[in-house]
C-alpha cells in the first residue's frame, strides 16, 4: 500500500520568515489584536478599553487568513477610549463610542510612541514619544502639542462588529517620521 506523506510540510511560514501579507498596511475589515503583554495576539474588544486610558497597543490581523500584520513596525496602532464629548468634531466622526486609533510611530524621527502622561504644556494626558519628547493630543486628531514632531500622528478609522474592533479604512496621514532616526 503506497501512501504519501510530507513530514514537516506546512502552509505556515518557516521559522524566521514572515507570512505573506504580514507587512501590508492595515486593510479595511482587519481585526485588531493586542501587540504586547499577556493578551498578545488576542482580539481587542471595546470592553478591553477604559474611558480615559491608558491606550492599548495593537496590530491589524487579516480576518480571512489570520495573518497578523506585524512584520512592519509602521503597522503598530495605539487605541484609546475617551469621553466622546472631549473629542473634536473630526475625531469624533471616525471614533466608535469614543474609541479612536492612531499610528504608534512618531511623526518626527519614527520612534515608538509609548507613553500616556500629563502634558508638559497643559493639564490633559497625551501620547508621548519618549525619544525626543513630542506630545500628541488624541482628542484633537493627535495634533502635536509639544516637541519637535512636524505633524500629527496618522489616524486609523475604526468600526465595531460583534464587540471586536476592526479597521474601517486606510491610515489618514503619513505614518512614520520625517527625520533620520
Amino acid at each position: 500500500m503506497a501512501t504519501t506523506a510530507c513530514l514537516g510540510c506546512s502552509t505556515r511560514a518557516r521559522a524566521g520568515e514572515d507570512p505573506p501579507g504580514s507587512d501590508e498596511r492595515p486593510q479595511k475589515g482587519d481585526l485588531l489584536v493586542f501587540s504586547e503583554g499577556d493578551q498578545e495576539g488576542k482580539l481587542v474588544t471595546a470592553a478591553d478599553l477604559k474611558v480615559g486610558g491608558p491606550p492599548l497597543h495593537a496590530w491589524p490581523k487579516d480576518p480571512t487568513t489570520s495573518v497578523v500584520r506585524s512584520a512592519s513596525r509602521l503597522n503598530e496602532i495605539l487605541i484609546i477610549k475617551l469621553d466622546p464629548a472631549d473629542l473634536d468634531e473630526k475625531t469624533r466622526a471616525r471614533a466608535v463610542d469614543g474609541i479612536i486609533a492612531y499610528s504608534a510611530i512618531c511623526s518626527h524621527a519614527g520612534c515608538p510612541v509609548t507613553a500616556w502622561v500629563k502634558s508638559d504644556v497643559g493639564d490633559k494626558e497625551v501620547f508621548k514619544c519618549m525619544c525626543h519628547n513630542s506630545e500628541f493630543d488624541p482628542r484633537a486628531g493627535a495634533q502635536v502639542v509639544f516637541g519637535p514632531a512636524p505633524r500629527r500622528l496618522a489616524a486609523l478609522p475604526l468600526a465595531l462588529a460583534d464587540g471586536s474592533l476592526s479597521v474601517a479604512g486606510n491610515f489618514m496621514g503619513k505614518v512614520g517620521g520625517t527625520q533620520p532616526g
